[in-house]
């Protein structure tokens, strides 16, 4: 046998051995996280720390806490392993000195390496939140965030879009440039990216995902480009002088991209075209919202994007266009340099009155969802009243029309399963369509749970768990009050706010946000109690009131706020300060809740859930099926041929 069969013999063996070890164990490949550990200054010399579980870590690891101050060596806080809780108070502080906090693991009994620690500077300030100073634009305001770990040193960085004058695609104006700025948590500006005047500002137009595409272990951020977009280090994409912008102030013609941006440095690593262009503005409207159509960019010009894990191991980018009719998906691997396409969902194209359109049209939402619903380790796009298969194809379409919110999780713990509950609009002549206001249905299947209120117009809605009385999440928006898991009204009063919800306290339901505060149903006495408020601080989004981002960005597993500052100067980042009893892994190693945290900036944002049952009454806590070992990634990519049909144009 010659040299050269032999190697290909064995490049055949190798690679067929790592496609079955991955196979067998289904495992993501998923960003390798520190401790993230996080001291906060509560006053009379007591300081509160926080510190992940990984989802990689046994289920027996303990800790040890130590601090150390200039002057002396670290001092071990606990006597024994810290093993029922992941956060501790330490008392009897000297704060007129410097004071770090790290731990270290114990496994078997055994000390491992130290975290990074985190150090308190010499009389800190007694406040609930780390101050990031931003470089704003003369004129712009800190809107959505994302984070992503964008130079690979275990800890999470801020994406963050600042904006001008912007613009709804429903109304003329013009808008100003948007802006994309990443910070590390010290303050730190790594880069700034110009979208330019090719790309209108506001919630529909500018969607960035920000995530490790390609097995390299730092994040880059995928987003739509044009004529004009300036990266990192000041490369223009495309033609630096066109001017795409009409009368109205929309973009109606001209190219669009589509570029992956290198996460530490901002550079254009590759630009492709845009998929789906517009084709004819005119053929994007269906029976969604008030079931109208229109020719200048109202339809057409509605963008969302998420991550998923297409093949059940390495994250994919989907790029979205349209929803009150036409619906396209475009899924892209950024593998090696590369952007290839790997399938494109389009509901088609459809002409009042729609006679003709596919039941996928006119269902999505101003946001979506990423799940695997089916249990087959890949993810499924749950897009508004619709699911898209892992590859490509239309799994179900509920019927159930446009919607303004969605939450997808297990909303039922008594049902097999994932729930998706959601809010629809009826207007104009589709209120005789009598599809529900509000609605639950089974994330697998698409049946209709319960629908409440049909042809109502329902603009806001919630499912969370914030009952212990009643098993599962409770819900509410439309009429029937508070509700529970299965539909039935529990109470006609109802939580102040419809908004964000998240884990906040030491119990396992979760609290509200609206605004800049953080509030608490009583389910007793029927009425929300103030758990804090963030007086510097202002929401976004007009009425929508929404925070930059909730994620679990440091600390146990409970959820921080990104909020701006009101003089849009600074970034406050707010932290729970509450010892809990309980020990859950981080929620970003949670495969669904970490994608949640990649789309959450996208049109309408809605707030993050786990892929599984986390409240009043849970079960443990699944371990997920993830790796952060990155020779996984490269296993797999060994296998693969060069793909010829790469649409890279990288420019």
């Amino acid at each position: 046998m010659s040299k050269s069969k032999i190697f290909t013999s064995a490049l055949i063996t190798i690679g067929s051995f790592c496609l079955f070890v991955n196979e067998a164990l289904a495992q993501r490949y998923m960003e390798k996280l520190g401790r993230g550990v996080i001291a906060i200054n509560q006053g009379e010399g007591k300081v509160y720390i926080g510190w992940r579980i990984l989802g990689t870590d046994p289920d027996d690891v303990a800790f040890n806490l130590y601090r150390s101050t200039a002057d002396g060596n670290p001092v071990r806080l606990n006597n024994q392993p810290i093993t029922q809780s992941t956060n501790w108070v330490d008392t009897g502080v000297d704060l007129s000195q410097t004071n770090s906090y790290f731990v270290r693991p114990v496994l078997n009994g055994i000390e491992q390496a130290s975290s990074v620690s985190f150090t308190l500077p010499a009389n800190a300030p007694e406040k609930q939140y780390i101050s990031i100073t931003l470089a704003t634009p003369e004129g712009y305001r800190p809107n959505d965030a994302s984070v992503g770990d964008l130079d690979g040193d275990g800890e999470y960085d801020i994406v963050l879009h600042q904006t001008g004058r912007g613009a709804d695609n429903a109304r003329a104006g013009y808008t100003d440039e948007p802006i994309l700025q990443a910070y590390k948590i010290d303050g730190t500006l790594l880069w700034r990216i110009n979208l330019g005047k090719n790309i209108r500002e506001g919630a529909h137009y500018t969607q960035f995902m920000v995530y490790d595409l390609d097995g390299d272990g730092r994040a880059e951020v995928a987003c739509k480009t044009a004529d004009g977009t300036i990266d990192g280090i000041g490369n223009v994409i495309g033609d630096p002088t066109a001017n795409w912008v009409n009368r109205d102030g929309k973009i109606l013609d001209g190219p669009e991209f589509f570029t992956i941006f290198d996460g530490r440095t901002g550079t254009a690593l590759a630009t492709t075209d845009y998929i789906l262009s517009r084709g004819d503005v005119c053929g994007w409207g269906g029976i969604g919202g008030n079931g109208g159509n229109d020719c200048t960019g109202n339809r057409v010009d509605r963008f969302l994007a998420c991550v998923a894990y297409l093949d059940g191991v390495r994250p994919s980018v989907v790029m979205c266009r349209g929803y009150y009719g036409r619906s396209v998906l475009a899924a892209w691997d950024f593998r090696n340099g590369k952007l290839t396409s790997r399938w494109v969902f389009d509901s088609g194209v459809s002409y009042p009155p729609y006679s003709d359109a596919s039941p996928y049209s006119g269902q999505g939402n101003h946001n979506l969802s990423v799940a695997d619903v089916d249990a087959d380790g890949k993810d499924e796009i749950v897009y508004g009243s619709c699911c898209i298969d892992d590859n490509g194809k239309g799994l179900y379409s509920t019927g159930l029309r446009h919607g303004d919110a969605m939450h997808v999780s297990d909303l039922d713990p008594n049902r097999p399963g994932l729930e998706v509950f959601g809010i629809h609009e009826n207007e104009g002549w589709t209120t005789k369509l009598g599809t529900p206001g509000a609605a639950m249905y089974d994330a697998r299947t698409g049946q209709i749970i319960f629908g409440i209120g049909p042809g109502i117009d329902v603009n806001i809605g919630v499912a969370a768990d914030i009952d212990p009385r009643y098993p599962g999440c409770e819900n509410w928006g439309g009429p029937g009050g508070l509700r529970d898991a299965k539909g039935r009204t529990i109470s006609s009063t109802t939580p102040s706010s419809a908004n964000f919800v998240l884990w906040w306290d030491a119990d396992l339901t979760r609290e509200l946000l609206n605004g800049n505060h953080i509030d608490k149903w009583d389910w007793t006495n029927r009425k929300t109690n103030r758990l804090l408020t963030a007086w510097e601080c202002s929401s976004n989004n007009g009425n929508k009131a929404v925070p930059c981002l909730t994620a679990d960005i440091f600390g146990d597993w409970r959820e921080e706020i990104i909020w701006r500052t009101s003089d849009n100067k600074a970034l406050h980042i707010y932290t729970t300060t509450i010892p809990a009893t309980n020990r859950i892994y981080t929620l970003m190693h949670d495969p669904q809740y970490r994608l949640s945290i990649a789309w959450q900036n996208v049109a309408y944002n809605q707030p993050p859930h786990v892929g599984f049952y986390l409240g009043d009454g849970m079960a443990a806590s699944p371990r997920p099926a993830i790796t952060t070992d990155i020779s996984a990634w490269g296993c797999l990519t060994a296998n693969e041929a060069p793909d010829e049909k790469s649409l890279d144009r990288t420019r």
